[in-house]
């Protein structure tokens, strides 16, 4: 059984939190736990907006706090994003996640990251043999 605290994790483990500009994600879960994918409580800035395109990963998100929109750069279709949306990018989508008050967003990766990764300048992850 895994069990981590995460205001324990904020305070620690500098390892698990990684941060830009305008976003900061709390690693809860990475690939070295061996559950096939990895947990992130995910806090993005009032008035930031991210253009992503996850062409290695799948990711499940979950809105628990705040207001804001994502855009299907595809299709152009926007959602709005509030506490109890979720959204899933089972088509690698690329997106753009704009944050109107700041979000706190709980994000499932499969695979799961090591927890270096960054975004790369196209939005991406680098697949998992890159990063090591």
């Amino acid at each position: 059984m895994i069990v981590r605290d995460f205001n324990e994790i904020i305070k620690t483990d500098n390892a698990r939190v990684v941060s830009d500009s305008q976003w900061t994600s709390v690693r809860m879960l990475l690939a070295d736990d061996g559950m096939g994918f990895s947990f992130h409580i995910t806090f993005l800035d009032e008035g930031s907006e991210h253009t992503f395109e996850y062409k290695n990963h799948f990711e499940s998100v979950y809105c628990i706090k705040g207001k804001g929109a994502i855009t299907d750069l595809a299709t152009g279709k926007t959602h709005e994003i509030v506490p109890g949306v979720m959204y899933a990018l089972n088509e690698h989508d690329r997106h753009t996640l704009r944050a109107d008050e700041e979000l706190v967003m709980a994000c499932v990766f499969n695979p799961p990251v090591t927890g270096t990764e960054v975004h790369r300048e196209d939005g991406s992850y680098a697949q998992a043999e890159e990063v090591a």
